[in-house]
C-alpha cells in the first residue's frame, strides 16, 4: 500500500492526486538609483546627502566606482556644489580612461603642471572639446553652464549629428550649442528645464554633471 504521493498518481491512502508544480525561480532586486521595483528594499551610500530614490543616486555611485571623482568629504558627495571649467573637463577625461595627451604644450598662463586638470585641459584642447577663455587662460574657476556642459559631452562623442526637434525658447539655430543640445535630449541624456526652456545658462551642479555623464558612457 502506498504510503505518501507520488506526483501525477493517486494516493491509496487518502485518495488525493498529486498535481505537477513548476517551480518559479525568485527573481531578486531591481534596484534604480537605491530603491529595489519589487520590494520596499532600499540601498545606502555611503554619502550622507545622497539619499536613494535622488536621481543622481547611481551616477555618483557609478562615478565614484570608476574614479571619475570622489566626495567632497569621506561621508558626503555635495551634488548641490557648483562645477568649474576644470572640474568638468577633468570628469570628462577620467570617463575617457584618463588619455594621455600627445602635445604637452601648454599656453594657458593659469594651468599649471602640478595642477590636478593640468593632463585634462591638454587633452580637451588637443581633442577640440574646448578652448580657453582667451588666447593664454583657460579660466579653471569658472562655472560651467549647462550649455557648455552638454557641448563638451557632444564634442567628446565626436560631435555627432542629431534629428531631433527640439522647440526650446533659448536655443536658437546656428548657437554653439544647438546642435549639442538636441543630441542631448534625443539620447535622454537631459531634458529641458521646462517644456519651452532648455535653461542654457543654468549652472550645472555635481550632481547633474555625473548624471549627463552617466547617461553618455554607462551604456
Amino acid at each position: 500500500t502506498e504510503t505518501g504521493l507520488t506526483e501525477g498518481k493517486k494516493c491509496s491512502v487518502c485518495g488525493e492526486i498529486t498535481v505537477a508544480q513548476e517551480e518559479i525561480p525568485a527573481l531578486g532586486h531591481d534596484f534604480v538609483n537605491g530603491e529595489c521595483s519589487r520590494c520596499d528594499e532600499t540601498l545606502t551610500s555611503k554619502f550622507e546627502d545622497v539619499p536613494a530614490g535622488a536621481f543622481y543616486f547611481d551616477p555618483v555611485e557609478w562615478a565614484v566606482e570608476k574614479g571619475i571623482t570622489t566626495g567632497a568629504t569621506a561621508t558626503t558627495f555635495n551634488p548641490n556644489g557648483n562645477c568649474q571649467r576644470a572640474q568638468v573637463v577633468t570628469f570628462l577625461w577620467r570617463a575617457a580612461g584618463s588619455p594621455e595627451p600627445t602635445s604637452t604644450e601648454n599656453p594657458f598662463k593659469d594651468v599649471k603642471e602640478s595642477d590636478f586638470y593640468y593632463k585634462a585641459v591638454l587633452w580637451a584642447v588637443e581633442k577640440g572639446i574646448t578652448n580657453g577663455l582667451t588666447a593664454d587662460t583657460f579660466g579653471p574657476f569658472a562655472l560651467c553652464n549647462r550649455a557648455q556642459v552638454v557641448t563638451f559631452l557632444w564634442r567628446a562623442m565626436g560631435s555627432p549629428a542629431s534629428t531631433a526637434d527640439v522647440a526650446f525658447t533659448d536655443v536658437q539655430p546656428g548657437q554653439f550649442y544647438s546642435t549639442a543640445v538636441a543630441w542631448a535630449v534625443e539620447k535622454g541624456i537631459t531634458n529641458g528645464i521646462s517644456a519651452t526652456e532648455f535653461g542654457v545658462g543654468g549652472t550645472c551642479n555635481r550632481a547633474q554633471v555625473v548624471t549627463f555623464l552617466y547617461r553618455t558612457y554607462n551604456k
